[in-house]
C-alpha cells in the first residue's frame, strides 16, 4: 500500500530545506517535475519515481489538520505550511525515504510529521536495479498512480480519511482525458470526504475496499469485486449488504442560482447566506481542493472564477470545526447567465438537532435575494463529521423542493403550486414543495 507522509511546519519549506530533505536518499537520486510543475519527484538512479512532493500550501483554516489527519495530530499555530509527500508502492524503501524527507524538514523548520512514526533523519539506501515500468508511464500518471492498465488507473492509499487532494483531482482529470477509470483502493478503516465522494461519482470510477477476510468489495455499494482484465468488476452472485443503522444525520441542500454576468457580481453570496442562516456563521475557508486552506472570501472566489471564465470553476468550502459543514460550489457560464451550483451538507448528532423548520426561510431568502432557480433539501442517516465509511448507505429522504420565481412565472403559479402527480412517482418523494413568486413563499401541495 502506498504511504502518504504529510509535513506540517510553521515556516515555509524553502529550496534549501527541501534540498536537505531530498538528500535523504543520497546524491545518486535525481529530481524531476510532473507535467504541471506542481509536483517534484525524487527518482532512483534508474529513473523510477520514489517519492512525490507537492507544492506546500499555507493553511489558514482552523481544524483542517484534525479533520483530515485525526484528532491526535498536533498542528502548528495558524497559519502553517502543509506539504504532502507520497511514497511509491513499487519500491519498498520509498516509505522510509518519504519519512526521512519529512523528518529532515521538521528538524530544520519545526512542526510535525504525520504519521508520526514515519519521521526519521537517517539516510535511506535505494537499490539501483528497480523495475523501470513506472518511469515509462504516460505524462501525468507517474507521480500518483500505482497500477496503470489500458482501461484503469489504480491509486492505493491507507489514509484514515482520504480527501480530494490536488493530486487526486489532477489524476481524475488525467484519467478521464485518457478514457480510463479511476479506482481508489483503500483498507476498510478509510473514510472518504464529501468532495472526494462527489468527484468520484459512479461507474466507471470506483472506491475499492480491501476485505480483511480476503478479496475486495465496492466501498459505495458493498458488492464483491474481482480483478479481471486489468480492472475491478463485480463478482458473480454478489448481493449488497444491509445498510448500517445510525442516529446521526446529514442535511443536504442542493441548489442553483443564476445571475446576469454583471461586472459587480460577487460569487458565493448565496452559499454564504444559506450557511449563515442554518448555522449562525458563514464558512471559514475555501479552496479548489483539500485541505481547505484559504480564509473564506467571496471576493477572492470571484476573482478566481473571472480568471477561469468561460471555463467552469470548482471549489470546496468548510465550516467551523465545532459545527460540521462542507460544501462544493461549481461556477459556470450558461445561456441564462452565471450559474452557481451548490451542494451544502451539515452534520447533526441526532434527528432532533436538524433545523428542518428553517428550510422554508432559507428558500425564501435565496429566492428573494440570490436569484434561486431550484433547491432540493434531503435528510439522510450518515456520520455527522460528513465523511463516508465503506458500505451501502440508506438513501436520502427528500424534505422539500423549491422552485424559483423565474420558473414559477414560466409555468404559472397555479400549476407550480399543485404539480401533477405521476403514476411512477415513489411514495417517499418530496414531502413539501415551495413555489416562490416575488415576495411570496408558500408550500406547494401536490394533488
Amino acid at each position: 500500500m502506498a504511504q502518504d507522509v504529510i509535513v506540517l511546519t510553521p515556516k515555509m519549506p524553502d529550496p534549501r530545506s527541501l534540498l536537505v530533505g531530498f538528500f535523504a536518499g543520497g546524491p545518486g537520486l535525481s529530481l524531476t517535475e510532473d507535467h504541471s510543475g506542481g509536483v517534484v519527484q525524487l527518482c532512483s538512479p534508474d529513473g523510477v519515481p520514489l517519492v512525490a512532493v507537492d507544492a506546500p500550501l499555507l493553511v489558514h483554516t482552523p481544524g483542517e489538520a484534525e479533520r483530515l489527519l485525526g484528532p491526535e495530530v498536533t498542528a502548528p499555530p495558524l497559519p502553517y505550511w502543509w506539504t504532502e509527500t507520497r511514497a511509491s508502492s513499487a519500491v519498498p524503501e520509498a516509505t522510509a525515504l518519504a519519512g526521512s524527507v519529512g523528518g529532515r524538514l521538521t528538524t530544520l523548520l519545526g512542526g510535525t510529521v504525520w504519521p508520526r512514526h514515519t519521521a526519521t533523519t537517517r539516510a535511506v539506501e535505494i537499490p539501483g536495479d528497480q523495475d523501470r515500468t513506472d518511469a515509462a508511464r504516460p505524462d501525468g500518471f507517474a507521480a500518483s498512480v500505482d497500477v496503470l492498465t489500458e482501461s484503469t488507473a489504480v491509486v492505493l492509499s491507507d489514509r484514515p480519511v482520504l480527501p480530494l487532494t490536488t493530486r487526486l483531482a489532477d489524476t481524475l482529470r488525467t484519467a478521464i482525458a485518457a478514457n480510463r477509470a479511476l479506482h481508489l483502493v483503500t483498507p476498510p478503516h478509510t473514510r472518504l470526504t464529501l468532495p472526494l465522494r462527489r468527484a468520484l461519482g459512479g461507474s466507471p470510477n470506483r472506491w475499492v475496499v480491501q476485505d480483511p477476510q480476503g478479496g475486495y468489495h465496492d466501498g459505495l455499494s458493498g458488492i464483491r469485486l474481482a480483478w479481471r482484465d486489468g480492472t475491478f468488476t463485480a463478482a458473480a452472485g454478489t448481493e449488497p449488504p444491509v445498510p448500517a443503522a445510525t442516529s446521526e444525520r446529514r442535511l443536504t441542500l442542493t441548489f442553483r442560482t443564476v445571475h446576469a454576468p454583471d461586472a459587480d457580481l460577487t460569487i458565493g453570496l448565496g452559499l454564504d447566506a444559506a450557511w449563515h442562516h442554518l448555522t449562525g456563521a458563514p464558512p471559514v475557508g475555501w479552496s479548489t481542493a483539500e485541505p481547505v486552506n484559504l480564509p473564506w472570501s467571496p471576493a477572492q472566489l470571484t476573482d478566481l472564477a473571472r480568471t477561469r471564465a468561460p471555463a467552469p470553476t470548482h471549489v470546496v468550502a468548510i465550516g467551523q470545526p465545532d459545527r460540521p459543514g462542507i460544501a462544493t460550489l461549481r461556477v459556470s457560464r450558461t445561456t441564462a447567465g452565471v450559474a452557481q451550483d451548490v451542494t451544502l451538507s451539515l452534520g447533526y448528532a441526532s434527528p432532533t438537532d436538524v433545523p428542518s423548520d428553517a428550510v422554508e426561510s432559507v428558500a425564501e431568502l435565496l429566492v428573494t435575494e440570490h436569484r434561486l432557480t431550484t433547491m432540493l433539501t434531503t435528510l439522510q442517516p450518515g456520520r455527522s463529521d460528513l465523511t463516508f465509511v465503506p458500505g451501502l448507505e440508506v438513501p436520502p429522504v427528500p424534505l422539500s423542493f423549491t422552485l424559483g420565481a423565474r420558473d414559477v412565472h414560466s409555468v404559472g403559479l397555479a400549476h407550480a403550486g399543485r404539480p401533477r402527480r405521476r403514476a411512477s412517482r415513489p411514495s417517499h418523494a418530496v414531502r413539501r414543495r415551495h413555489c416562490h413568486g416575488p415576495r411570496r413563499a408558500a408550500p406547494c401541495r401536490p394533488t
